[in-house]
């Protein structure tokens, strides 16, 4: 069966990226841009019940329900980063005390350094290869800011955790504009001195105005809950699932556990290099994924490659086991709204967001419509080669599909 496809130029939203409305606090693959949920929201009319997102990345679902009045929203993540910058924006912060830290966290970082005893003495993590990645005079600085950091309350260390981790990435000998670790050419390390404690706390002052200016105020009376774990079934609990679920396995798509290694390495994770294993996908399976519209595509694939075959059905097996543990948790007459892109592997285009309409289907739903948008406004690579072939590239993604159902037992 195939499921109806309405090309909507509505959603395209050219020209506009995620900060038009709602500015990051810091940056994150792929992320879903609030414009499209708010639009969907809009002409589904959703303005009150309870939301969730099953795998909500740095938060863009919760920013749409903020905007859309709804006071009761759940996300979850297994990517501490993820979670950390999800948190930070969405946790209500008595901004005058934040500024106050701010002021106190500058001082004694710059009094700290004038003392070079002080220097002598600083804690280093060590973690794996750290020296390939970091220069000793960044280590140190960044080791400084991070000792202080940590002395800050629980409740409001976040906000100041962020811009150090935006900081870590751009200090590191990684290229910049990239989301995997690609280390910078010789030549270029020799010339790289960045200023650390610059670099920082300029981050720091634009974290907080944005926070100060374009969340906190919206963060009146709604409770918003955000958890450092897979989804947990549910029964019958949720009005509306608002989500934009990985593209594929994160070794070959969008590499979400990269792009946030060296952060969630700095701040105590100790998984942090296995990050993309337990992501969806990440597992390897025997079998190609059965009885699905995707199969015959999967089985494609398999003339290829039959490992990549493999590699492409655990992340069908993983999604179509997180949907069926969605759809239990969705109420009668609740809608899900999964925005999801269509990626090639081997040159064979996998349709994605027929899988999504026709699992929820299998599930109690109803597919209701697909809307197709340009996918013009997420940091994705400009192209991969999809057969490996060497010279043969094509662009990656150019639409997103946003893919509405609604339960009906």
């Amino acid at each position: 069966m195939k499921y109806n496809v309405i090309r909507n130029e509505k959603y395209d939203f050219i020209g506009e990226s995620y900060s038009t409305s709602y500015p990051n606090l810091h940056k994150y693959p792929a992320t879903m841009i609030p414009q499209i949920g708010i639009e969907i929201f809009k002409e589904l009319d959703i303005n009150k019940g309870k939301l969730l997102d099953p795998y909500c990345g740095s938060g863009s679902s919760f920013t749409i329900g903020l905007d859309r009045g709804l006071n009761e929203m759940y996300g979850f993540d297994i990517n501490p980063l993820a979670v950390l910058i999800s948190r930070t924006k969405f946790t209500k912060l008595d901004i005058d005390k934040v500024k106050k830290i701010n002021q106190r966290l500058r001082i004694r970082v710059y009094e700290y350094v004038k003392n070079e005893d002080n220097l002598k003495e600083i804690e280093i993590p060590q973690h794996y290869n750290i020296d390939f990645w970091f220069s000793k005079s960044v280590l140190q600085n960044l080791s400084i800011i991070r000792h202080f950091v940590y002395k800050i309350e629980v409740n409001m260390r976040r906000i100041f955790l962020l811009p150090l981790s935006e900081t870590i990435r751009e200090c590191s000998y990684t290229r910049n504009h990239e989301f995997k670790l690609y280390r910078m050419r010789p030549e270029e390390m020799i010339q790289f001195n960045p200023d650390v404690f610059g670099i920082y706390f300029d981050k720091l002052n634009k974290v907080i105005d944005i926070y100060e200016r374009y969340y906190l105020p919206k963060l009146n009376g709604t409770k918003i809950e955000i958890s450092y774990s897979k989804f947990p079934r549910k029964e019958n609990e949720f009005d509306v699932v608002l989500t934009s679920p990985p593209y594929g396995d994160s070794f070959t798509t969008v590499a979400y556990g990269q792009f946030s290694m060296f952060s969630n390495q700095w701040f105590g994770i100790k998984y942090a290099r296995q990050i993309d294993k337990l992501l969806m996908g990440g597992s390897s399976v025997k079998e190609i994924y059965p009885n699905s519209l995707i199969t015959d595509y999967i089985y494609e694939i398999a003339k290829q490659s039959k490992k990549r075959a493999l590699e492409v059905s655990s992340f069908y097996s993983d999604l179509d086991r997180s949907i069926k543990d969605v759809a239990k948790s969705v109420k009668k007459g609740g809608k899900v709204i999964y925005v999801v892109g269509n990626r090639r592997v081997k040159d064979i285009q996998l349709l994605t967001d027929q899988f999504v309409a026709e699992k929820f289907e299998q599930n109690g739903f109803k597919h209701m419509f697909t809307y197709e948008r340009l996918l013009g406004n997420k940091v994705m690579p400009s192209q991969n080669s999809p057969s490996n072939k060497t010279g043969h590239r094509r662009g990656t993604m150019t639409k997103e599909y946003i893919v509405v159902c609604e339960k009906y037992i």
